[in-house]
């Protein structure tokens, strides 16, 4: 195990590296820098004192090197939108961006879970049709029109909910439905799937002999083994939790990191931008380590070489 867990840092920093690489590279492809900082009328002697502050001037492989020394000093240099440390900027975005999306990360597990147990257990034909019905439904229907359509419905037509912004929960039940939108049908079949096969192995055959009720034979013997496709999926489903957050707290005008993106992308905003890429990348890193030890522990018959 030990073992594993350092093979998994490794390629988790090598992950990171790759990055920071591409983020840096990115930055520099997308012109002069000393521009975005410079007044629109500067000439190129005050481009050049610029670039020389910025230490854009200097050869790439030196630029990349203070780049990565600022960055492990949390240094990711000044937003040029809001005047201030880039890292403070997302740093304040973070908390609105985890709570919408833990909450849908929640939502769309211990609904999905529950509706699979559901489908598996009772096998009547309309149960079977409804289930294969709701993921194909889930998995296609994207999250973005499914925010523009529930805002319609229930904001501008029925005035139920608030369209935009942060408060209390009702301002979180549309953001969060258009999250878990596709993590509820993607966990429900991937339940529903393995629960159907574990329902069918010796083992529960054998605990329904013991004489065993049903329920514990479902909840001891078989969900245990049923979920770990799921949790080794978990990582996944958090990521692309994260990675759609971008569009849902834009329609939703949700103050977080993902609006803050798409900001500082039209914008040009690029310490914002590098900021947001190398933590979300980061945090992405240590889930996918944290599901990969989880999973180990939950079925010990699996041995890492």
């Amino acid at each position: 195990m030990r073992r594993y867990v350092l093979h998994r840092l490794l390629l988790g920093m090598i992950t990171i590296i790759g990055v920071s690489i591409i983020v840096f590279v990115a930055a520099r492809l997308s012109g002069d820098i000393a521009r975005l900082y410079a007044p629109a009328d500067a000439t190129e002697e005050e481009l050049q004192l610029i670039r020389e502050r910025l230490g854009t001037d200097k050869p790439i492989p030196e630029q990349y090197f203070v780049f990565v020394k600022n960055v492990l000093h949390g240094d990711f240099g000044t937003s040029l939108s809001y005047g201030c440390p880039a890292i403070e900027v997302v740093l304040n975005r973070v908390p609105a961006t985890l709570q919408l999306g833990f909450l849908a990360f929640l939502v769309g597990n211990l609904l999905g879970i529950s509706l699979g147990i559901l489908a598996a257990i009772y096998r009547s034909k309309w149960m079977q049709w409804g289930a294969q019905s709701f993921a194909l439904l889930g998995q296609a229907v994207p999250g973005f029109w499914l925010a523009v359509m529930l805002m319609l419905i229930f904001a501008v037509k029925l005035h139920w909910l608030p369209t935009s912004g942060m408060g209390g929960i009702r301002h979180m039940i549309l953001p969060v439905i258009s999250l878990s939108w596709f993590s509820v049908a993607f966990v429900m079949r991937i339940t529903r799937s393995s629960l159907l096969d574990t329902l069918d192995s010796e083992y529960v055959k054998l605990a329904r002999i013991k004489g065993n009720p049903e329920w514990v034979v479902i909840v001891k013997h078989a969900l245990r083994n049923a979920l770990i496709p799921v949790v080794m999926l978990m990582g996944m489903q958090l990521a692309m939790i994260l990675g759609g957050s971008a569009f849902i707290e834009q329609i939703f005008r949700w103050p977080g990191i993902g609006q803050l993106m798409v900001n500082s992308i039209s914008s040009l905003d690029y310490p914002v931008i590098q900021a947001i890429t190398l933590l979300t990348a980061t945090g992405l890193v240590v889930i996918m380590l944290v599901v990969d030890v989880l999973f180990a522990y939950i079925d010990p018959r699996i041995k890492y070489e």
